[in-house]
């Protein structure tokens, strides 16, 4: 038994949605991860990566990619067998329909996907907004101090 409420714990949490998220993940698993459609996650340059995935077997227009809220999910639905009459002796090439999903960070962004020789290739790439990068604060010297005129008591005028 894998269910359990943290819940009480973050209620004093402001800001860290994104963590309470990530626990939330790590609590429940996912029992529907049975690895298939293997996939390979490849590092293609600074900031730049790739997400190749083996869909032996289906076709372009039978695949599907959408990305919602720093989800990539990656759909394959297997269209009617066309082949009539086709008997098979062995069917080790699975078609079979599969949901697979990729949590993606903040600053992650899809930019391109492909299709060739039975692998769906997703580029993606790290895109830091200028207000999350380190920028540098120059220290400048301190305002010369100027003079400070204390306050008198007033004198009373004899009349």
């Amino acid at each position: 038994m894998r269910t359990f409420d943290i819940s009480p714990l973050l209620r004093a949490s402001v800001g860290f949605e994104n963590l309470n998220r990530l626990v939330d993940l790590a609590a429940r698993g996912d029992s529907s991860d049975n690895g298939y459609p293997p996939y390979n996650i490849e590092k293609t340059g600074e900031g730049a990566y790739r997400v190749a995935m083996a869909v032996a077997g289906f076709a372009q227009h039978e695949l599907d990619l959408t990305v919602q809220e720093n989800t990539l999910i990656v759909t394959g639905h297997a269209a009617e067998d066309t082949t009539a009459g086709r008997e098979y002796l062995h069917r080790g090439i699975a078609k079979r329909a599969f949901e697979r999903r990729f949590q993606l960070a903040d600053t992650i962004k899809v930019t391109n996907a492909s299709y060739a020789d039975g692998l769906l290739n997703i580029d993606l790439v790290r895109e830091v907004p200028e207000h999350k990068k380190p920028r540098k604060v120059e220290i400048g010297a301190a305002a010369p101090a100027t003079a400070t005129i204390d306050a008198q008591p007033e004198q009373k005028l004899a009349a």
